[in-house]
Formats: C-alpha cells, structure tokens, sequence
C-alpha cells in the first residue's frame, strides 16, 4: 500500500478525509464546510477512497449526488485515488450504490416493489408528461370550463412539487410562492387528488414520487432499519441544496448519524425556488447527540486576495451562517472593480470592450464569463455581443433573439412595417387561438391583392374560428403611432396571449419588456428590424443551439446555473437593488439572506479578474403601484460604503465620435435595378 495519497491534502481537508478512523467501523456523524474553491470534490473522493483503503466494502457505501455528472466524475476520482493507494495491480470494486437522489430512490423502488404495494414494472414520467397527465385531470374535472382563467398545467405541477418537496401544506404553499392561484385552493387539492388517482391507475410515479414514495417507506420502522443496515457508509454532496424530504429520507436512514457523511456549504445555498432549505445544513449538527463533528474548509485554490475579501465582506454580513473566512496564498494588486455606468446599454458597451481587451491580451473568450440575477438581464448585452461578431454561449436561459416569444413580437414588428411579408404574417396570424396555415394564407392572399394592405385588413372578413380575438389583433397592427411605442402598443395584445401559449409566461415578459426598452436606443421601427430580426426559425422548438462553428466563444450565464464553475474573468451585470436582491426576493429574511448568497456565489467564480456593473439608469418591471418605468438605481445593498475599500470603485462613458455625414443621395433607383437583375 502506498502510503502517498493523502500528502496532497491540507490539513483541513485530511481531517475530513480521516474522521472515524478505519473503515470497518461506522464513524460519528460529519458535516464537511466546503468553501467555495476549497476543493471539496477533490476531499469527497478522498474521503471514499480512505474508507475502501482501510476496508470498507464499497457495496455498503451509498455516494449520493444532485448530476449522474458528478456522481460519474466522484466514482472515477475514487477509482483513481484507490488505484494510487492500493498499488497498480490493484482492481477496484466498482461504488454499485452511486447516483443522484432520485436515482437511488427509483432503485430502490423498483427492486423492493412487490414488498412495499407497488407493481415493479411501473413507469417514471418526465415534467412534460406529468404536466399533460396533469392537463388531462384538469379537463376530466372541467377545470378549464371554469368562468375565469385557471392556473396551466405548469403552474399547476410547480405547484404540487412544491408541496411534496417543501412538506409544507397547500395553502401554505399558495399564500408564499403561488398567491395568484389562492382562490383556487379547493379546486388543486380536488385535481392532485384526481392526478395522484390517474397515476395510481395507470401504473406510473412521476419526478417529485421517487422521493415521496422513498420517504413514506421509510414511516415503517423495520423496514427503515432494514434499509438504513444496507449502508455503512452514507455520502451526501450539496448538502445545502437538499429538501426537506430528502433530509427526512436521510435522518430516518441514519438516525443516530453513524457513518453518515454531508459536504456542502451554507453560503452557496441558492435553490429556494426549487424548495430547497439551507436550514438542512444549518441544523444539522444538532440533528444528533453528541452533535455532529463539524470540519471547515477555509483555503480557497481559486481566486486572489483581493476578490476573496470582497466576497468574505459581502458574505460576513449574513444573519446566520457557519463562520469561516476563506484565505488564499495567491496574490494579486488588483481589486475587484465596481464600475458605476450611465445606463445598461453603457455596461454592453463596456464589458464587450473589456471582454475584447482581454481576448488581445491572451485570455480566450472561453476563459471569461457575463453573469446575471436573471435570463433576461442580458437582453441589451447579447445584442451588443451579435452586433460586434462576439461569438457567445448562453446557460440558464434561451438565447435572446432566438427564444419563440421574442421572436413572435419582432414578427409582428416585422409586419407592421410591411404586410405583405407573408413569413412575419404566417407566424403571427396563427398566434390567434383557431388560426391555422390554410385561414392564415387565405389572409394574405386577400392582403397581397389589395392596393392598400392595412385597409384591407381593417375592413375584411375575419376567420370565423378567430372572430373574437380579431379585432383586438388588427388594432394592434394598424394605429398609427411614434416609435417605440407602437411595440408597446404589440407587446400589450401579445401579453394574455403569453400565458396560453407558454407555461412559463412570467419569465419571457421579462424578455418582452427587455426588448421594449432595447427598441427605446434606436430611431426608427426600420433601424430597429435592420439591427435585430433573424431568419423565422425552421422549427417551433424553443431551445437555441450552442454555435459550434466558433471554436471560441464568451459564457453568458444565469448566476444559478454558474455555481460550481470558474472562469479567469467574471463580469457581473447590475449589481444593484432590484437586480440584487431581486425586486421579488425582497419579501422576508430568508429571501434577502438568499439573494446575498447569489451575489457571494457570483463574485466566488472569478479567479484572477472580476468587475461588478453598476448602471445608474435601470428599467425595473411588475411594480404594483408605478407600473413598469425606468428608474434610478441604487447599488446593491450588499455591497454598503464600508465595503467599498475592497473595491477599485470607478465610473465609465462611452467616447463620442464626431459623427461622419454621408455622401449627397444620387440618382439610384434601387429596387427597379433590383428588377432589372431578372429582366
């Protein structure tokens, strides 16, 4: 046995790697605290590597992870390290118990099914096909006949994982995260009742019963204690994300905390939405008597100094947490920049001058990243990206201009200025509910014979099929009014429509209302269209492609979908109050405490570079009293005066170029040279 594998630890990491001894014996319970870029992955893999050093049987060590990803990329590491330990003619058993939680549960499910009332050969529905299990119930109880409008099949499956995942009962639920569908209380717990029924019936669990059904096994106490003896080792990673189901799953299984084992760290806690609680890890070591041990890991391989003591500032102030300051050997002069801009279109502006500045100084775009709160904060940053030939990637979010509702209003824009365009008249005829192909080209056809196009469309006969919603339709596409408000005036017929077309409507308002006030910075509706529409898209699929004919491109991401990543250089839009904290996560303690953790977790990706946007002139949208209207911003609260010494604190504007007149207009008859071309 090589006696090596362990020198590359630090101290902190060996005493997590080594807790309990051999292992043979079952250790206390440990709470791992892995800051960020402590290398906690590398101490997890070390700590499984050590347990099947000293003799433990990897057949009885539950590894549990939130990716098949990371469970894979856990095992190899635990392989490899083993290997190195044990001698390179060692063969290492394979961990037959690794996976995400839903993995392990739709196991144990499935092999234990005949025990504990199930048929084994049931089947496991995705989101889409629980959301159209869920519309047929709500057809089947007439709730779509109901006089007002009732929440969609999405809301009404976000709604019903919440409850199941949170534990917390459905009006609870409905007041705190759902209050619009309140008055529908009666009516959802009818229709759960009804889905539960169906999926019972049709032999079927969904996403949310492979740990509900886990957990309600477990209320049985000799087949709990059967279950927990399978394991003597049980692993957790991301702790901190977990639910309270899932924590109730793994407190039933070890209830005395031996052998168990959770890493996570509190101050990255940022899925709330998913009902997710930092409570869980916050709690924990009381979970137990003796408590659990607690070992921190406060070394950072990742970022410099500087940025680390922003971070530990931002993140010091937080009501409740576990204490650790995360320190670093590597060195650096420079601070993290808090830059202060006159507006959002001034912050493109910037960050695509510095990401350029940096790709000439030897930093691929790749090695870079734009961070936001949310999808829909980097509206004005795409367009400045396409316009300057900036390849890019976006994660947490479709892509801006090639999402289908962004695309639908620009159709409509598109259509406005020319009603013969049949591509823009196709796709926004059949936005009216019973409007197909045939009723659409039976439209233009009548438009492209008329002289006058917008009169013939006032005065013709409707489709009988969209007789109601016609009108509403053609006001929108035939007043007269200055740019940009007759995108307005698009946006507000297009808007009821958002909620039958998409399950998720709020977040591509969002988008909406960003493309509104990116109108606002051009001239004219043609200046507009010029910069910004793209090519209909050849299919109704909402996703957008990664452009792999660029084999580098910059990383434009949600900050949620940027946790466990690192990048050279991060760039952060909008550090401002509405942003961050979020205008909507504003409500209680736990979501303003939460919101601080988005930005600890956002400043913790930059390794040698970071700089925080700070425009001065927002847009801020859904505010019940004023409506939607620019505003001016205020820095984010989380980063007060008295942080401001961990920062280069500086403001920027854009040079004004003396502005070139063009040549006087010559005798050129464009479109007649044009027809000429085929004469």
């Amino acid at each position: 046995m090589q006696a090596g594998y362990l020198e590359k630890l630090n101290d902190r990491q060996r005493q997590a790697v080594e807790h309990g001894g051999t292992g043979e014996t079952m250790a206390p319970p440990l709470l791992v605290i892995a800051g960020a870029g402590s290398g906690k992955t590398s101490t997890l893999a070390h700590r499984v590597a050590h347990l099947l050093v000293n003799g433990a049987d990897p057949r009885r060590i539950l590894l549990m992870t939130f990716s098949r990803r990371a469970a894979a990329e856990l095992t190899r590491r635990v392989e490899r390290i083993t290997k190195e330990a044990m001698g390179t003619g060692y063969a290492a058993e394979a961990l037959t118990w690794a996976g995400t939680f839903h993995a392990i549960g739709a196991r144990l499910l499935r092999e234990n099914a005949p025990a504990i009332g199930l048929d084994p050969d049931f089947s496991i529905h995705d989101r889409e096909d629980s959301a159209d299990l869920m519309n047929l119930c709500r057809h089947g109880l007439g709730l779509t006949e109901t006089d007002q409008r009732f929440p969609t099949k999405g809301t009404c499956l976000a709604i019903y994982s919440r409850v199941v995942n949170a534990e917390e009962p459905l009006a609870e639920t409905l007041a705190r995260h759902f209050p619009w569908c309140a008055r529908w209380e009666a009516e959802l717990k009818r229709l759960f009742g009804a889905y539960t029924s169906a999926k019972r019936e049709q032999n079927v669990l969904d996403y949310d019963d492979l740990l509900l059904a886990w957990a309600q096994v477990m209320t049985d106490a000799d087949f709990a204690a059967w279950l927990g003896g399978m394991w003597d080792h049980v692993l957790i990673d991301e702790y901190q994300d977990t639910n309270r189901l899932q924590a109730r799953i793994l407190l039933t299984l070890k209830p005395e905390g031996r052998g168990l084992t959770v890493v996570g760290d509190d101050a990255q806690s940022i899925y709330a939405f998913r009902a997710a609680t930092v409570r869980n890890i916050l709690d924990f070591p009381s979970a137990f008597s003796p408590q659990a041990r607690v070992v921190t890991l406060d070394r950072n391989y990742r970022s410099t100094k500087p940025i680390l003591a922003a971070a530990n500032a931002v993140i010091g102030a937080a009501s409740e947490r576990f204490a650790k300051n995360l320190w670093t050997e590597r060195e650096s002069a420079e601070k993290p920049r808090l830059v202060t801009l006159a507006t959002e279109m001034d912050q493109a502006r910037f960050i695509v001058d510095r990401v350029l500045e940096d790709r000439e100084a030897g930093t691929r775009l790749m090695d870079q990243a734009v961070l936001f709160r949310t999808a829909s904060h980097s509206g004005q940053l795409e367009v400045e990206l396409t316009r300057r030939n900036v390849p890019f990637v976006k994660f947490g979010g479709l892509k801006f201009l090639d999402s289908a509702h962004v695309k639908d209003l620009l159709a409509m824009m598109r259509f406005i200025q020319n009603p013969r365009d049949r591509v823009a008249g196709f796709r926004v005829l059949q936005l009216l509910p019973g409007v197909g192909p045939k009723a659409a080209g039976r439209v233009l056809d009548a438009l492209a014979l008329s002289p006058d196009a917008t009169f013939a469309l006032e005065t013709m006969e409707p489709p009988s099929r969209a007789a109601s919603d016609w009108p509403a339709l053609v006001k929108a596409l035939t007043t007269r009014t200055e740019w940009p408000a007759s995108l307005g005036l698009a946006r507000a017929w297009y808007d009821p429509h958002l909620d039958r077309i998409h399950e998720d409507a709020e977040a591509r308002r969002a988008d909406l209302l960003q493309l509104e006030q990116i109108a606002a910075g051009y001239p004219t509706r043609e200046a507009f269209l010029t910069e910004l529409t793209l090519d209909p898209p050849s299919a109704t699929s909402d996703q957008a492609g990664i452009p792999h004919q660029d084999e580098d491109y910059l990383i434009l991401s949600t900050i949620h979908s940027a946790k466990g990543q690192e990048w050279k250089s991060v760039y952060l839009l909008n550090a401002v109050d509405g942003c961050i904290p979020s205008d909507l996560g504003t409500g209680t303690t736990e979501e303003i405490e939460e919101e601080r953790r988005l930005l600890y977790v956002a400043m913790t990706r930059a390794k040698d570079r970071l700089t925080l946007g700070v425009p001065l002139r927002f847009y801020v949208t859904q505010q019940k009293r004023n409506g939607d209207r620019h505003v001016y911003a205020m820095r984010t609260r989380f980063i007060p005066k008295s942080m401001l010494e961990h920062f280069d604190c500086c403001t920027w504007s854009p040079s004004r170029e003396n502005a070139v007149p063009p040549p006087a207009p010559g005798r050129i008859d464009v479109a007649r040279g044009l027809q000429a071309l085929w004469e």
